[in-house]
């Protein structure tokens, strides 16, 4: 008969929680990073007092050119005497009202997005999507309800930026996913339209596409047909990111099971209803990162619209 070895109770450990444990567990997990964030300790410690010694402490807040180079800091009375430029561009002040209509349209149009409980939130959106390009053109462009024209040479800054990517992101989701289900369509003629659309837009950088836009294309136009500089180079940036989007959605497609397809029609549904219902759905939601991806990059390609 062998004694039974008996163990005195040992103490829990206490629970692993608040700043200490936090540090302990995100900086400090073993000798290397807690090494690597020593460093990065220290080369904050050394940048981020000239810095702020240059944005606020030398700053010059008011004056002229002579005294931001007196100062030696930041030269935000600059940035106060341009701040209508960087947002406006040239678009004249007595109708700069009209751009800042259109931004807040804008933005209850995303205020929407963040609503669960809105009623009908879906008609609002695609109503939305419909009305809001009409109505920020009447309003920046004019010639309509007795606006005065402001022609596109005279838009720009943080304005034109918003006018560029808005629109490249309203054309690139719909061609996206129409190339997308023509790439993966039984139809040869269109499949083949699709495919080579597709691979020709991504294979060459955007500022080509850009250049033939403002310059080639007006070669191909009837005698006497002119077509706005701005609206070539906003049909050319919705057409290239559109190729990206459609590669991006084809992939939320091949991500979706057989048998979304086949129970779908086996219910009785034609190809679009099937498409818009049961499958486009679940495809999009799958490639949301994907979406936001492109839609950042939309925003950093705005600035190639300025060569």
């Amino acid at each position: 008969m062998t004694e039974t070895t008996r163990h005195l109770p040992v103490e829990a450990p206490g629970p692993l929680s608040g700043p200490a444990a936090w540090i302990r567990r995100n900086l400090f997990p073993d000798w290397r990073q807690g090494l690597l964030t020593l460093l990065v300790l220290w080369l904050l410690i050394r940048a981020i007092p000239p810095l702020i010694d240059w944005l606020f402490i030398d700053a010059a807040w008011t004056g002229d050119r002579d005294d931001c180079v007196a100062a030696g800091g930041a030269c935000w009375a600059f940035v106060g005497a341009r701040w209508g430029q960087f947002i406006y561009g040239f678009y004249p002040p007595e109708h700069r009202w009209r751009v800042d209509l259109s931004m807040l349209a804008l933005l209850a149009s995303i205020a929407v997005l963040f609503l669960p409980r809105m009623p009908n939130k879906g008609w609002i959106i695609t109503g939305s999507f419909i009305a809001l390009p009409a109505v920020t053109v009447l309003l920046l462009h004019g010639g309509l309800l007795g606006l005065e024209v402001v022609p596109t040479d005279r838009w720009g800054g943080f304005m034109l930026t918003l006018v560029v990517a808005v629109a490249g992101m309203l054309g690139a989701l719909p061609s996206g996913i129409l190339m997308a289900l023509g790439r993966r369509s039984r139809m040869p003629a269109i499949r083949i339209f699709c495919v080579t659309f597709i691979e020709l837009f991504r294979a060459v950088p955007l500022i080509t596409i850009l250049f033939m836009a403002s310059v080639m294309l007006p070669l191909f136009m009837p005698h006497g047909f002119t077509m706005d500089k701005l609206l070539r180079a906003l049909i050319g940036v919705a057409l290239f990111n559109g190729a990206l989007m459609a590669e991006v959605i084809r992939g939320g497609l091949q991500a979706i099971p057989k048998g979304q397809f086949e129970a779908a029609t086996a219910s009785g549904m034609g190809y679009w209803k099937m498409m818009i219902f049961i499958i486009l759905p679940q495809a999009l939601r799958t490639v949301i990162p994907g979406l936001v991806n492109t839609y950042f990059a939309i925003i950093n390609d705005t600035t190639l619209v300025l060569i």
